[in-house]
């Protein structure tokens, strides 16, 4: 049976998928994370883990969270990072800076990346860093 949760595409693949498509799954990867480090942090109620989620989760906090990662990527993860804020977006939302919005792409992207590659590994090691401060 194929395993749809543990994910492990080849480089060819990845590097084949937009960034807008990795950041499509870095998205979900990102929420889930933050979601569940929430729920570890200590009871809340829902509507507060909602109003959490949502704060940690766009873009303004996405663009802190790339500063407190930037100087530990590899040159490899800068390269998706970078292909992921580069990429041609239809639209920003309304309450978003742009360049907020851009850094967040990249960051989901770079997440999406590394899901897709089977690296939970680096995929923990980078959210510690961003909410152990």
């Amino acid at each position: 049976m194929r395993d749809y949760f543990s994910s492990k595409l080849t480089d060819a693949k990845l590097h084949s998928m937009s960034a807008l498509a990795l950041a499509h799954v870095g998205d979900a990867v990102y929420d889930l994370l933050v979601r569940t480090w929430l729920c570890g942090e200590g009871s809340k109620t829902s509507k507060g883990l909602h109003a959490e989620t949502v704060k940690n989760v766009c873009a303004k906090a996405q663009a802190a969270a790339v500063t407190r990662i930037a100087d530990k990527l590899s040159d490899e993860e800068t390269a998706v990072f970078k292909r992921g804020r580069n990429a041609k977006v239809n639209s920003v939302p309304k309450n978003a800076a742009v360049s907020d919005y851009h850094a967040a792409t990249g960051l989901e992207t770079l997440f999406g990346y590394l899901y897709l590659k089977g690296d939970t590994g680096r995929i923990n090691e980078l959210f510690g860093l961003i909410v152990e401060v």
